[in-house]
């Protein structure tokens, strides 16, 4: 992650990487154990988005379009959801059957996420902000990327100011655990 561009590019950029990996993911047999490194790939993924879109874009949403505060709390709504679901599959193992179902509870919800967001929020957001402020909101995202959290932590706050103090430290502990595990390698 870290692609360059506008918010919405890099946005867009991410959800594609996601939906390659949910891909890898639905070409494996059930049991397979890279689904499993694909699922914790997806979860590193998903949750230094999220961080981001937290910590920047849904501010700059509630700021700057008309009805944001109603679209980011949906937002939030879903984020909650789907990190609810990482954390849960977290504990699983790919041969493990509840694997399989939050695996699919999961991509269900991502791409419904993602579909709201690029037919919806995005359109509205470029409409609203100047393609500087976009530019802007884009470094904003992927400076707030590199320092995020990699595994899903559902209670953390997720609105300014707590979540942009708290997230950079909870980024560092979860880097050093993946590293020490070997979490997120690629199969």
């Amino acid at each position: 992650m870290g692609h360059g561009g506008n918010v919405i590019d890099e946005l867009v950029t991410d959800h594609r990487e996601v939906e390659e990996l949910f891909g890898r993911i639905e070409a494996l047999p059930p049991g397979n154990t890279d689904r499993k490194l694909h699922a914790d790939q997806v979860t590193m993924e998903l949750v230094r988005h999220s961080v981001a879109e937290e910590a920047y874009l849904y501010p700059a949403v509630r700021q700057h379009v008309p009805d944001g505060d109603a679209i980011a709390d949906k937002e939030l709504e879903d984020h909650a959801k789907a990190e609810q679901i990482m954390k849960d599959l977290e504990g699983c193992d790919a041969d493990d059957p509840e694997f399989d179902r939050l695996i699919g509870m999961l991509m269900t919800e991502i791409r419904m996420h993602v579909a709201d967001e690029e037919e919806n929020l995005f359109p509205r957001l470029r409409a609203a902000c100047s393609p500087q402020a976009l530019d802007e909101l884009g470094d904003k995202v992927r400076m707030a990327k590199k320092m995020a959290p990699t595994r899903p932590h559902p209670s953390a706050p997720d609105k300014p100011p707590l979540n942009k103090l708290l997230a950079p430290g909870a980024g560092l502990v979860d880097r050093v655990r993946d590293a020490l595990t070997g979490r997120g390698k690629k199969a």
